[in-house]
């Protein structure tokens, strides 16, 4: 089975930029995966960040994080990013990447493979 794993995440100031990486290893086929991006803040219920098709070439986001995040893949370093710019402090949350082969999705129930999550603080 896949494994998962994010990084990048840390503390940064309001308007500033960080970039996640969620690096794949122990699946045949890394670039059959569809890869989405989740996250979760204290007392709120996981949002959809964004997500990207197996190729490359399908990429949709969440109406909070359009405009200021960029999703993008390297099938060749089975690794997935998430380009973020312009940060608000309400992006603060830890951030999941998650796989499946069904397609992507927005729906996080659709994702067979999850990673363990990378904090995201953003200060004011």
């Amino acid at each position: 089975q896949v494994q998962l794993v994010e990084s990048g995440g840390g503390l940064v100031q309001a308007g500033g930029s960080l970039r996640l990486s969620c690096a794949a290893s122990g699946g045949r086929t890394f670039s059959s995966y569809s890869i989405g991006w989740f996250r979760q803040a204290p007392g709120k219920e996981r949002e959809f960040v964004a997500t990207i098709s197996w190729s490359g070439g399908s990429t949709y986001y969440g109406d909070s994080v359009k405009g200021r995040f960029t999703i993008s893949r390297d099938n060749a370093k089975n690794t997935v990013y998430l380009q973020m710019n312009s940060l608000k402090p309400e992006d603060t949350a830890v951030y999941y990447c998650a796989g499946t082969r069904s397609g992507s999705s927005r729906n996080g129930s659709r994702y067979e493979y999850w990673g363990q999550g990378t904090q995201v603080t953003v200060s004011s």
